[in-house]
């Protein structure tokens, strides 16, 4: 713990100071901008990847960056998507998976997780990527993982619009999902192109949105 009592010491003594006027600011208030579900893993900082300060990003972190489908016994992940959207009004949510995943590694190489059972059971709601993948070709483990990793991000972002907060808010044009992939050893990022279904380099293609405008519905 010494490390993070070091670090908690400098950022009251050091940073703080410099940001007081931000931080009062936000005492009593946020208005982040975005949704950010990823990751738990230590290697992915969202704040850090995006550049974003105190107050602008609303996170979600857990293990392989899952977002169960919505149902009638809602948990902490349907809590805080629903507190996001209908409360703080962002106007974006990302879904971010990244490389080297482990609970992705593990479901694409049918690791036996019976030693961990709330792992084992958590993973299967990413059971609609694990079918989507194995019904692929992969050359290589390694390709297996990598593709896997894509695949739970769109699956992701399917159990997304089961949410009637979220299902609500793209009928009403008020909200637009993206589906990140980002690779920590270059710190690129590839971003779902919803029109086309593939992912494309973020720094090319900056406007990519996983989602576009939903079409008005009419009674025939």
């Amino acid at each position: 713990m010494k490390p993070f009592i070091k670090g908690a010491m400098k950022f009251q003594a050091d940073v703080f100071p410099q940001m007081s006027s931000l931080f009062k600011a936000l005492a009593t208030s946020q208005k982040p901008s975005a949704l950010f579900v990823t990751c738990s893993d230590s290697r992915v900082v969202p704040e850090l990847l995006t550049q974003q300060q105190p107050g602008d990003v609303f996170v979600i972190r857990n293990a392989g960056n899952i977002v169960p489908s919505y149902s009638s016994e809602p948990g902490g992940v349907t809590a805080s998507v629903e507190y996001a959207v209908e409360v703080l009004g962002v106007t974006d949510i990302v879904v971010c998976g990244h490389s080297d995943c482990g609970a992705m590694t593990a479901i694409a190489k049918h690791t036996c997780l019976d030693h961990l059972p709330a792992v084992a059971s958590w993973l299967r709601n990413a059971d609609a990527a694990k079918a989507v993948n194995e019904a692929h070709t992969h050359e290589t483990p390694g390709a297996k993982v990598n593709s896997m990793v894509y695949a739970n991000v769109v699956a992701q972002l399917a159990n997304l619009r089961t949410h009637p907060a979220v299902a609500l808010a793209l009928e009403q044009d008020q909200l637009s999902l993206h589906g990140w992939v980002y690779d920590i050893e270059s710190g690129g990022i590839k971003a779902l192109d919803g029109m086309r279904g593939i992912f494309v380099s973020l720094a090319d293609f900056p406007e990519t949105v996983a989602s576009e405008p939903h079409p008005q519905l009419k009674a025939a």
